[in-house]
């Protein structure tokens, strides 16, 4: 069995909790047929009742899929999207799970991020990551910094954290594979600073390259930075000014995830925290638009309500 084969068997098995006589729906575009088709197969070992859909590529993260797939994606037992954009971020997503649907999105995700992060030791990656979630839900604001420049405040008072644990057993599950994150909705209109992303958020063109962006009152207002500052303006310029919303803060806990510019991986890399801007709407804020774009900050110092919980990169109390 090849580690790409391995590693699609885990993800069904394991992280799905596929049972045999489930029904499993890969959806894949042009990108992404290798990965996809390694999931069909493992399902079908597993005794499950297999499909794969392509679709053409969507045009940036978040946007729809056609119709007639959405249609599809509430009427299965398990649905796994690796695709070259995220649906993570989409309506067609949420009302799957809500139909109860056990959803896991990979999107960007390459055969070699699959073999090594799904090789991880999910239960540690779980506790972690939920361990996290729970601070920032108990959480009113938190500060993060950094030696490139980052200062930025957020209020995450009244909103509740999710774990990106990559245990999707139970009706209505949703997460990323591979998984590695806790995360949350900071409240609309609220942050304050800056944040310099000086990992990765435009894709691989682009990683290592800073991107400065100046948040006032939950809105990006200057996003400065050559070439990837560029991209990302691009990107988000025509769809207004819910596109510049401070959507959301997480911290990565995936201590197998490195940095590639495949947001999927980078938002995973432990030791990192990211920041989005834009849609909310299906994470517990109140913004839709159909585009997310996470952010990666290296080395950061985190203080939630004065407590430090990472410093320089490194958690202070360590899972």
């Amino acid at each position: 069995m090849s580690s790409l084969q391995e590693a699609a068997l885990i993800a069904v098995r394991d992280c799905m909790g596929a049972k045999p006589g489930e029904s499993l729906l890969v959806i894949v575009d042009e990108g992404t047929r290798a990965v996809g088709e390694a999931l069909f197969d493992a399902g079908r070992s597993l005794g499950l009742e297999s499909m794969i859909v392509e679709m053409l590529p969507r045009t940036r993260n978040g946007e729809e899929p056609p119709k007639a797939i959405a249609e599809i994606m509430k009427h299965v037992d398990i649905l796994m999207a690796p695709t070259s954009k995220s649906l993570s971020h989409t309506v067609a997503r949420e009302e799957a799970c809500r139909q109860g649907v056990r959803c896991a999105t990979l999107p960007g995700i390459t055969e070699e991020c699959m073999a090594r992060c799904l090789a991880a030791d999910y239960a540690r990656i779980a506790a972690r990551s939920q361990k996290y979630a729970d601070i920032l839900t108990r959480a009113s604001t938190v500060r993060i910094t950094n030696a490139e420049g980052t200062d930025i405040t957020l209020n995450l008072q009244g909103r509740e954290a999710g774990a990106d644990t990559g245990i999707l057993h139970n009706h209505g599950d949703f997460g990323n594979l591979p998984a590695g994150e806790a995360y949350i909705a900071p409240l609309e209109g609220t942050a304050n600073g800056v944040f310099v992303c000086d990992g990765s958020m435009v894709g691989p063109k682009y990683v290592g390259s800073k991107i400065t962006i100046r948040v006032k009152d939950g809105y990006a207002v200057e996003i400065e930075g050559g070439d990837a500052a560029e991209a990302l303006r691009s990107v988000i310029d025509p769809l207004g000014k819910p596109a510049r919303n401070v959507a959301e803060l997480g911290i990565g806990t995936n201590d197998k995830a490195v940095l590639t510019g495949s947001v999927l991986e980078d938002e995973k890399v432990m030791g990192t925290i990211h920041i989005a801007l834009g849609d909310n709407s299906h994470m517990g804020g109140v913004v839709c638009v159909p585009s997310h774009l996470d952010g990666i900050v290296l080395a950061p110092t985190v203080v939630v309500d004065g407590v430090t919980i990472m410093e320089s990169g490194q958690f202070t109390d360590e899972v």
